[in-house]
């Protein structure tokens, strides 16, 4: 549940904003075969790495100045599995007609083939793929509703 406070406070309180920088963060037991599928079949960038950091082993992607970025993280000797369900998505809004489809194209050049979504929403205007470890990426050919409620 939101607290109830006064627009003033939250305004003047408010943490998430143009600066942020999101990190999405998740173990995986197939680092270089889910680095590849971001970097080779989605054409994110990698932007870093780390090997034996307290165990960990990491990869981080994106696309370099973007204010969101993703870790893929291996702990030695420790097994996470696979997604929990098909419905753990990431969603990419390609507007333009020539990017999603460059987008599409890139996913299938590197031998990713598209999947039915398990929600049929994301069917009607795009592409799903899956990940070696079972999460999801949309390629949605839209633009981002920023005034949906």
């Amino acid at each position: 549940m939101i607290p109830s406070l006064p627009l003033r406070v939250l305004t003047q309180c408010q943490m998430m904003n143009m600066q942020t920088t999101l990190r999405v963060a998740r173990a995986t037991d197939r680092l270089d075969e889910v680095v590849r599928f971001y970097v080779v079949g989605l054409g994110l960038d990698q932007l870093g790495s780390f090997e034996n950091h307290e165990g960990f082993d990491g990869v981080m992607v994106g696309i370099p100045g973007a204010s969101y970025h993703l870790e893929f993280t291996h702990q030695r000797g420790n097994v996470v599995g696979d997604a929990p369900t098909p419905e753990n998505l990431l969603v990419f809004y390609l507007p333009d007609d020539s990017e999603w489809t460059s987008a599409v194209n890139r996913m299938e050049a590197a031998n990713y083939q598209s999947v039915p979504s398990l929600n049929p929403y994301w069917d009607r205007h795009g592409r799903t793929f899956e990940d070696p470890d079972g999460y999801r990426v949309v390629l949605q050919h839209a633009d981002w509703p920023h005034n949906a409620c």
